[in-house]
């Protein structure tokens, strides 16, 4: 499958939606938000869990029943309850007027040092760095709803940290044998599986926060650890590991086990979260492409529960999915959440085959032993070495017990990548057969694109078409001779450019709001792993450790979830939306030669790849202005959608009244501009808020190919902080013919002598 591209990890896969085929489904039925407020008592919350019986009672028969059925009930900032329902018993519930919305779960899956630096963050010292600013973000609470985490990483020390903030009201569930206990770095630590357990009674994982995953205390690490010298996976990328916030106090909320992740128990998570008044919370999970779960926002988990957040001021950062390069595959698509992509950094761990023609073909890998390099050894094809009985196309990818070890033993065995067996499993495959090294070449579908992966012997992975090279030689001699080149990290690669698996855009149930918003270093990230499992996920490898490299829009959302957290830090008054346009508009679409950013192709990448373009944590500190919005701004929104007033009340607990005219999706004041279909022309409205010193900003525009682009006024002056200007964009089509339709890219950019404040431009043209 495609997402298996990411890592050699079982369980990092493309995450979709699987629905529970069974009499009974877990359904959640929302009703808004609690009148009890955020000053709530025991008794409130006991008080309303009885109020969820009571109603439930009437449609299943009697109050036992509903005390059965319930899963969770949602007491404290969301307004609800999970239970076990017959399909008809969820369409009664729907039609009551006091229930917003009524869906079964959804099961989500996981996404799966230098990074730091490449993002200019490397030196606290630096006055002008973030870091500084924001005191490395001391006093801030970033969570993750994740797999938990390790409490006993170094990236999760206490040393040098403050007290707990006195607003914190979390704890650490330390009370079985695999409790975790807290510190003044790691608060908070809870776990959440009823969700799972219900609809997957055999669920084996532990009842405990601990991460037996490594997934979770990788993203909480890269968001918020503490700074670690001397880490390194393997052997490579040797260096002080540390998170986007190393000051920030930590709490994981473990919503996932190991055979995924329910929608009710992700909803649990994000209702203690709020509770426990977290800052900013980082989610590294996706259903998938959004038009697996339709266009109904509040029948998403995720949606609903940072749609709360928004309300209560919360900042959620959201990973992009996994399911690129295709287009409309982009997850997490709401408007109030950061959505983020993926792309490289300047690390490369290059390994290369050196031929016995002397010619050198370049590959990667994380290969943990090497060849000796003073001798060459004799090549054979997978395919040709099978074992007695066993068919040669499994002998060709390697496949478990399919190699001949009178054949294989002290040879280089080149294998195919099937898609279908994980690659370091080929290379036991041909380590247990008595082969010297493995040279693993990639499929036809994903071409050049190359993994590095920590094999158990000397290996090393080749872009197909060079394939073509390596069988070229093998068959022009009789005794064809190779060897692997020793481990390498390589820095200063150009970069950053778009990992293929990174979701693209457009939106599929709002192309007005172009997704994905920013992208993040998301390929080989080094940081915190649990030490209960192999970082490879295969039982039979026995190795640990307590840093690891992984990729994945999982990697790129914690990296903007700790920057979100030294915002919050350096500028507690911003709201969500503000700090969410800093990290946009000051974002940069050029690479670290100057150049536009690259495609995983080596084609210009657009903004249905990048959203805004690549953070740049320094420059969004101070922004200079800002595209605000409040929580009304978004039940508009969604009234546009088709939501009521009554219900969209509910959600803020005080009167809402939808506009008499729905407002236009692409008006919503988001930092970067799109147009579901252009049909001659259309104006786009914006507002700009000062953030910064007095001063007048003007006007600079790149017109997407084939759209005429006038923007007025062309210049705005503001006198203080708080001052707000409004602008409009007007967009013409300028095509002539039927082959130019489709999506055009621009920028739009209002710049003073000290701010460039930049939005990415994406047109749909229609006519």
């Amino acid at each position: 499958m495609k997402g298996r591209r990411l890592t050699s990890l079982v369980w990092i896969l493309i995450f979709t939606i699987i629905q529970v085929s069974a009499a009974k489904k877990s359904y959640i039925v929302y009703l808004g938000s609690h009148q009890h407020g955020s000053d709530a008592t025991s008794e409130d919350y006991v008080r309303a869990k009885n109020s969820h019986y009571k109603f439930l009672e009437s449609y299943v028969g009697s109050e036992g029943k509903a005390r059965d059925a319930i899963i969770y009930s949602y007491t404290k900032s969301i307004n609800g309850f999970a239970a076990t329902l017959e399909e008809k018993e969820a369409e009664d519930i729907a039609k009551h007027p006091a229930v917003v919305s009524v869906f079964p779960e959804t099961i989500y899956k996981l996404q799966t040092t230098r990074s730091w630096s490449f993002l200019d963050m490397d030196v606290p010292e630096n006055r002008g760095s973030i870091l500084t600013q924001a005191n490395i973000g001391r006093n801030v609470i970033i969570a993750t709803l994740d797999t938990g985490v390790w409490p006993e990483s170094k990236s999760f020390s206490d040393e040098g940290m403050g007290p707990i903030p006195s607003k914190w009201r979390g704890f650490c569930d330390n009370s079985t044998k695999f409790g975790v206990p807290c510190n003044n770095k790691l608060i908070g630590a809870q776990y959440f599986n009823k969700g799972l357990l219900a609809s997957n009674p055999e669920e084996d994982d532990v009842n405990s926060a601990r991460d037996t995953e490594g997934h979770g205390t990788h993203t909480l690490s890269t968001a918020a650890g503490a700074f670690v010298p001397g880490a390194t996976s393997f052997g490579y990328a040797n260096g002080t590991a540390r998170g986007g916030a190393p000051g920030a106090h930590v709490a994981a909320y473990k919503v996932c086990q190991s055979r995924g992740c329910s929608g009710v128990d992700i909803l649990a998570g994000f209702d203690t979260a709020l509770h426990d008044n977290v800052d900013i919370i980082s989610v590294s999970l996706s259903a998938g492409p959004a038009y697996y779960g339709g266009t109904n926002f509040l029948d998403n988990e995720i949606a609903l529960g940072s749609l709360h957040a928004a309300a209560m001021g919360i900042t959620v950062v959201c990973s992009a999915g996994n399911d690129g390069p295709d287009t409309m595959t982009v997850g997490n698509v709401a408007p109030w959440v950061i959505t983020v992509g993926a792309s490289t950094i300047d690390r490369d761990f290059p390994s290369y085959v050196k031929l016995g023609n002397e010619k050198l073909i370049k590959g990667a890998s994380q290969a943990t032993t090497s060849l000796p390099q003073n001798q060459m050894y004799t090549v054979i094809n997978g395919s040709d070495a099978a074992a007695p009985g066993v068919n040669t196309d499994l002998a060709a990818s390697c496949n478990t017990s399919s190699l001949d070890p009178e054949k294989v033993k002290g040879k280089i065995v080149v294998c195919l990548d099937n898609m279908e067996m994980p690659r370091i499993l080929m290379g036991m495959t041909v380590k247990d057969a008595g082969g010297a090294g493995m040279v693993l070449i990639n499929n036809a579908y994903w071409g050049d694109s190359i993994v590095s992966d920590p094999h158990v012997l000397p290996a090393t992975m080749i872009p197909y078409r060079d394939g073509a090279t390596l069988y070229s030689y093998m068959k022009s001699t009789k005794n064809p001779l190779a060897n692997i080149s020793p481990k390498t990290t390589k820095i200063g690669v150009q970069a950053p450019a778009m990992a293929d698996f990174s979701s693209r855009g457009p939106s599929y149930p709002t192309p007005e709001i172009l997704k994905p918003d920013v992208t993040a270093p998301g390929v080989d990230i080094l940081a915190a792993f649990t030490e209960f499992i192999s970082p490879t996920g295969i039982v039979e490898d026995e190795r640990r450790t307590p840093f690891y490299l992984l990729s994945g829009t999982s990697m790129s959302c914690p990296h903007v979830s700790g920057l979100a957290g030294q915002l919050k830090s350096v500028h507690p008054d911003w709201s969500f939306s503000a700090i969410k346009s800093a990290l946009m508009t000051s974002a940069t679409i050029k690479d670290n030669r100057y150049m536009p950013m690259r495609d995983h192709s080596g084609a210009k990448a657009t903004p249905l790849a990048y959203g805004n373009g690549h953070i740049r944590p320094n420059r969004a500190a101070h922004p200079g202005l800002v595209y605000d919005n409040t929580i009304e701004n978004y039940l508009s929104f969604l009234c546009t959608l088709g939501y009521n007033s009554t219900n969209l009340s509910g959600l803020i607990n005080k009167p809402f009244v939808c506009p008499s005219k729905p407002i236009k999706l692409e008006n919503l004041n988001y930092p970067s501009i799109s147009v579901r279909a252009l049909n001659k022309s259309t104006v786009v409205t914006r507002t700009l808020k000062n953030v910064g010193p007095p001063g007048t900003y003007k006007v600079r525009v790149k017109a997407p190919s084939g759209v005429g682009v006038s923007v007025r006024p062309s210049s705005l002056s503001f006198s203080k902080v708080g001052d707000e200007r409004i602008f409009t964009v007007a967009l013409t089509s300028q095509i002539k013919n039927e082959n130019e339709r489709g999506f055009k890219f621009g920028r739009l950019v209002w710049t003073n002598e000290i701010h460039q404040v930049s939005s990415s431009i994406a047109v749909n043209v229609v006519a």
